[in-house]
This record gives C-alpha cells, sequence and structure tokens, in this order.
C-alpha cells in the first residue's frame, strides 16, 4: 500500500506501569470507531431498499427491474469484501475504513438529488455497483481490529457486541423514512406515501454517512504495536493453540494470505459456502419486506417503516444471546450454535408468509397496525426473523477470523463474504425478485425457504468438519 493507507509503523514500547492503562483506553476508543464506522455503512447499504415501493408507485420501475437493479449491490460487495480485504489486511484501518464510507454516502447523495441518476435500469444498476464496491471496504478494516485488539477466548462476546452495529446502522434509513414522511405531511398537510419520500430515503442517510466518516477518522488506530504497546496476546497472556509470533505478528505477502491461509482452509471453503444460504435469508426478507408487506399485507409506509427499523432492532439482543450461547454454552463451537439458529429462522420465514392477509373488507376498522391483529403478527414474526438471522451472519464472519492469521484475517472473512454477496445477497435480489415477479409472491418464498433448508444442511456439515479440525488440533499440540 502506499500514501496514508501505509500500515502504521511499530513503535518503542511504552513503560511497562503505562501499558495496562493505555490498552484499555484505546481498546474501547478503537471500539468506538469500528462499531460507529461500520454502523454508518448501513446508513446506506439497504436505503435503497425501502426507496423500491416508491419506485413501483411511481411508474419508474417494475419488481424485477428493481430486482436486477438491487443484484449489483451483492456482486460489486462480494468481489469487493475479498479484493478490499486483502488490501486491508496490507494498510492502516484508520484511512481505509473512513474513505470508504465517504465514497458510499456520496453514492446515494447523487442517486437522491440528481435526475439523471434514477433515469434508467442501467444507470441505477451501475450507481448502486459502485455503492457495492465502496461497501466492501468496511467489514474487512474491522476485522482486522478485533483480532489486534481482543484476545481470541473475548472475541466471541466483543465480536457479537460489534456486530450488532449493522442493525443499528440499519434502523437509520428506516427511522429517516418516518422522518421525511412527517415532514412531507407539514408541508404539504397530506399523508405521505411511498411515492412521496422515495428521494429522501436515499440522500438523508448519504449525508449523514458522509458526516460521520470524518468523525471515525480522528478515533480510529492502527495495531496496538503502532501505539507502543504489546501484541493482546502478550498482553492478556492469552495465545490460541496454533500461535506462532512470527506468522501472527509479521506482516505477509499476498500470496501468503491467499494461497497458503484462504484457498488451502477446507474448513473455511464449507462456512462460505454455508454463508450462501444464510445470506439470502438474511436479505431475501430485508430487501423485501417492504414491497411484500405492502402489497401482500396492506401494510402503509408508516407501518412498513417501523417492522424494517425494528427488524433491525431484535437482532441485536438475538446476535448478543448467540455470540454469549456460542462462547459459553457451546464453548467455542460456532458451526453448531449456526446449525441450531438456522432451523428457528427457517421455521420463522415460514411463518411469515402462511400468516394470513387482513381481508379487505376489514381493512378500515384499523386505524393503525399495532391494532389490526393480522398486521400485528407479520410484524411480531418479522421481529423474530431479525431476531434470529444475524447471529449465524456474525458467526460465519468469527469463525472466518479465526481460521486464519492474524495478518490474514480480513481475506478470511473476506472470503466468506465473497460467497455470501455473490451466491445469497444476489439471490435474494434478482431470484426473489423474478420469482415474485411472474410467480407470485409464494414462488418467492418458496425460493428463500429452500435457502433455508439449504444452510441447515451446509451447517451441520460445518459442525461435523469443526469438531474434527478441533481434534486434530489437540493431537497436534498434545492438548
Amino acid at each position: 500500500m502506499f500514501g496514508p493507507f501505509k500500515p502504521a509503523p511499530h513503535i518503542a514500547e511504552l513503560p511497562a506501569d503505562k501499558v495496562d492503562a493505555k490498552y484499555k483506553q484505546l481498546r474501547w476508543q478503537v471500539f468506538a470507531g469500528i462499531f460507529f464506522g461500520y454502523a454508518a455503512y448501513y446508513f446506506v447499504r439497504g436505503n435503497f431498499d425501502l426507496a423500491q415501493k416508491g419506485l413501483i408507485e411511481a411508474g419508474m420501475y417494475n419488481k424485477a427491474e428493481l430486482g436486477f437493479i438491487g443484484s449489483a449491490l451483492g456482486l460489486a460487495y462480494g468481489i469487493s469484501k475479498f479484493v478490499m480485504a486483502g488490501m486491508s489486511d496490507r494498510s492502516n484501518p484508520k484511512v481505509f475504513l473512513p474513505f470508504g464510507l465517504f465514497l458510499s454516502g456520496l453514492c446515494m447523495v447523487l442517486m437522491g438529488i440528481m435526475p439523471w441518476a434514477t433515469s434508467g435500469v442501467m444507470i441505477m444498476f451501475a450507481l448502486i455497483f459502485l455503492n457495492g464496491w465502496f461497501q466492501g471496504m468496511g467489514w474487512p478494516p474491522c476485522g482486522r481490529t478485533m483480532v489486534h485488539w481482543w484476545s481470541k477466548s473475548e472475541r466471541g462476546t466483543i465480536v457479537s457486541i460489534w456486530n450488532t452495529a449493522h442493525n443499528l446502522g440499519g434502523m437509520v434509513p428506516g427511522a429517516m423514512v418516518l422522518l421525511a414522511s412527517a415532514i412531507y405531511f407539514n408541508t404539504h398537510g397530506v399523508q405521505a406515501t411511498a411515492k412521496d419520500v422515495w428521494q429522501q430515503t436515499l440522500y438523508y442517510p448519504g449525508i449523514a454517512a458522509m458526516v460521520v466518516s470524518f468523525l471515525i477518522y480522528f478515533v480510529m488506530k492502527d495495531t496496538p504495536q503502532s501505539c507502543g504497546l504489546p501484541s493482546i496476546e502478550k498482553w492478556r497472556n492469552d495465545y490460541p493453540d496454533n500461535y506462532d509470533e512470527k506468522t501472527n505478528e509479521q506482516e505477509l505477502t499476498t500470496k501468503e494470505i491467499f494461497v497458503t491461509y484462504v484457498l488451502k482452509n477446507k474448513l473455511l471453503w464449507y462456512i462460505a459456502i454455508a454463508n450462501v444460504f444464510v445470506y439470502l435469508i438474511r436479505y431475501g426478507v430485508l430487501k423485501w419486506s417492504p414491497v411484500y408487506l405492502g402489497e401482500v399485507k396492506h401494510f402503509n409506509i408508516k407501518g412498513t417503516a417501523w417492522a424494517y427499523t425494528i427488524y433491525e432492532l431484535a437482532a441485536i439482543p438475538g446476535t448478543l444471546l448467540c455470540g454469549w450461547v456460542s462462547d459459553k454454552v457451546f464453548k467455542g463451537k460456532r458451526g453448531l450454535t449456526g446449525f441450531i439458529f438456522m432451523i428457528l429462522t427457517t421455521i420463522a420465514v415460514v411463518a411469515l408468509w402462511k400468516n394470513p392477509a387482513t381481508p379487505e373488507a376489514e381493512l378500515a376498522n384499523y386505524a393503525n397496525w399495532y391494532e389490526n391483529p393480522y398486521q400485528l403478527t407479520d410484524f411480531i414474526l418479522m421481529t423474530t426473523v431479525g431476531f434470529l438471522i444475524y447471529g449465524p451472519v456474525m458467526l460465519i464472519g468469527l469463525h472466518a477470523l479465526e481460521l486464519a492469521p492474524k495478518k490474514a484475517a480480513g481475506t478470511s472473512a473476506g472470503f466468506t463474504g465473497l460467497f455470501g454477496y455473490l451466491g445469497g445477497t444476489v439471490s435474494a435480489s434478482a431470484i426473489v425478485g423474478w420469482a415474485a415477479e411472474y410467480y407470485g409472491w409464494d414462488g418467492g418464498f418458496y425460493v428463500m425457504i429452500a435457502g433455508g433448508i439449504l444452510s441447515v444442511i451446509l451447517l451441520f456439515i460445518v459442525m461435523v468438519e469443526e469438531g474434527k479440525h478441533k481434534a486434530k488440533l489437540a493431537d497436534h499440540y498434545g492438548k
């Protein structure tokens, strides 16, 4: 890497009596940087999903076209997350993380305020692709930071806490739709619809992301050694079984990262393939729920925004519970924990599909979604899916971080993201959208439920292989 992107050099270690206080201070400062920085990436990750119903109502695009446009994000992000991970493992996260955030926010601002940006399918596809490419600069520097500042025995808990940044950030677009709706109502004196506020759904979150990017730059740090501190393993006296100071603390070549520690890692391949179907469920529900709830379940724009927002909010306790169960109940068995959570997630998706819509004759009886028993049940089921699905998402990323040395951790996680986004997110957008357009919403749910079943099967295989992997390590290191 070059210029400001180069890793910060190691400096002389601080006196022993100052190390503890400095470590504790900087750990939480750095955590604030990666938490709020990554949350801001989600301001502009899913906000296009909320704009889709307005684009349909405006007669600009149909579901199949929007599915094709939306697939650009997963396509670009999947490739970028892997490519940028290799770059991030050799970069300074203090610069890398906020730089990508600023550019991603800029893309959404342009889409919201420039008429030409939404004037054709291919133009929108190109801008969403560009946004997805910059989004790939978010996860890898966060993964690199976590493996340098937290040791393995505490990583399950800290990664699960950090992972809730997805959901804190993912709530923001829904909240901004409610804000835009309120502003429109006050300005025009009429109830806002999705058609009225779709542009604000794009540029409000974009502006917010750009502002946050400047703040994150001043908070972030690179490695502990660049701050005059010892490695995290040395400070906590917490060394993994296969720890080797040379490979864990020395910068690796591109070939060593990609070939030795990623492409030749069998267990990493298993969790990467499983990630395809975990992401199909995650984004199948997230991307299409605003349209599905409006068209089939008769939600208005406010009800849809609330459901979308609480879906993300519910993921916070769900992810924390999943991380705790993984660490404390199943003693680091990430595959087993994910297997159980995906069974429950698939059941919740089936229940959301099968819950009946409000009969047309009864719609006038309910002024708000929370007074309508049919819509309230849908709301609870959406919340349940959100509570369950982000745990397996977090575990696969954590598992990938733990399957490679620290200097290759970002690339390892990026590899699983490549599969999740290229396979899962593209399928969730393009295939679910195509199935819903030409075979009705039953067709869209068949695709998502099939993905849920396949994720359960693959995570069972991961669980078995994980046991074999741990047994080999125990034999090799005599434990």
